[in-house]
């Protein structure tokens, strides 16, 4: 009877706790699969220098740095980007938004601008309620970005 008990409580907490969260999927590998809706898109593997971009339906590896990109895939941990502040930047500055690809995802981004040779500025944050799009000014002279969560970045202007 007290082992009937024990079980019957210890199932009784697991009904109990909620469901995990949905786990923010994998970041691609070189020559994954990419969905159709991600053409051209790019997306920067942790610990990388040079991105990956979406052609053919597969994550390709980009061998040279290349013109500035204006659609990004972030795949949850922060992705790392410099803007215009340096050399062969990821992205451009200006208008900016971040759609997340999962209803729970929420679109956040830090970033640094140059302010003058040598001298970067305070960090500018903006960060979305989960499932709801960010817009958000990417700015002048940016040094660095780091752009968070299961989300889709397009410039707009």
């Amino acid at each position: 009877m007290p082992r009937l008990v024990v079980l019957c409580a210890l199932l009784a907490a697991a009904l109990a706790v909620p469901p995990a969260a949905s786990a923010d999927p994998a970041a691609p590998q070189p020559d994954s699969p990419c969905p159709a809706e991600f053409t051209g898109a790019t997306t920067m593997p942790p610990g990388q220098s040079l991105p990956l971009v979406c052609q053919g339906q597969r994550w390709q590896a980009v061998t040279a740095p290349g013109d500035p990109s204006d659609r990004w895939v972030s795949f949850g941990p922060a992705m790392a980007l410099h803007g215009e502040g340096l050399r062969n930047p990821n992205l451009a500055s200006g208008a900016w938004t971040a759609t997340p690809l999962d209803p729970d995802a929420r679109c956040a981004a830090t970033q640094h601008a140059v302010v003058s040779a040598g001298v970067v500025g305070p960090p500018v944050t903006a960060e979305g309620s989960p499932g709801q799009p960010l817009s958000l000014q990417v700015l002048p002279s940016l040094f660095d970005i780091s752009m968070a969560g299961y989300c889709l970045w397009t410039r707009t202007g």
